[in-house]
């Protein structure tokens, strides 16, 4: 009989190391920097407020996902949670990177596209390794 993770082993698994939490908010941080004050050209009028509401969802989105889970009662709602926002994440990067598509050429767009591919990078590895151990651990409750 499998057992059944209690609230302590939960919480373990969803607290997240303060160093990879501080990379991703400079990540993001650096992002916002480029999508605003470097100013981007799109090719379509209107996709740049779109881009830079986008990002901001992706921080607040970011900021959802490493938040201390512990008010929530039971450990499968927890770990659900952790789930659905990193889903959340992963949606809002990808609509992101898809208005990234219509960036004019240029130094901004440049500097822009990296800084995403850097966000990206300091995500995924980490987040795919976490959200595994999460389903494993609902799959055992």
């Amino acid at each position: 009989m499998i057992s059944r993770p209690d609230a302590a082993e939960v919480d373990a698994v969803l607290a997240f190391d303060p160093v990879w939490t501080a990379d991703l908010r400079s990540n993001w941080l650096q992002l916002m920097d480029a999508a605003v004050w470097d100013d981007p050209a799109m090719q379509r009028l209107g996709d740049a407020p779109r881009l830079r509401k986008r990002l901001l969802e992706l921080g607040e989105r970011l900021k959802s996902l490493v938040a201390d889970r512990r008010w929530i009662p039971h450990p499968r709602e927890r770990l659900k949670s952790a789930l659905a926002a990193a889903a959340g994440v992963r949606e809002t990067l990808a609509a992101a990177e898809s208005l990234l598509a219509g960036l004019a050429p240029g130094p901004g767009a440049e500097h822009l596209r990296a800084r995403l591919q850097g966000l990206r990078q300091a995500i995924d590895g980490p987040l795919s390794t976490r959200e595994n151990a999460w389903a494993q651990l609902l799959d055992a409750q």
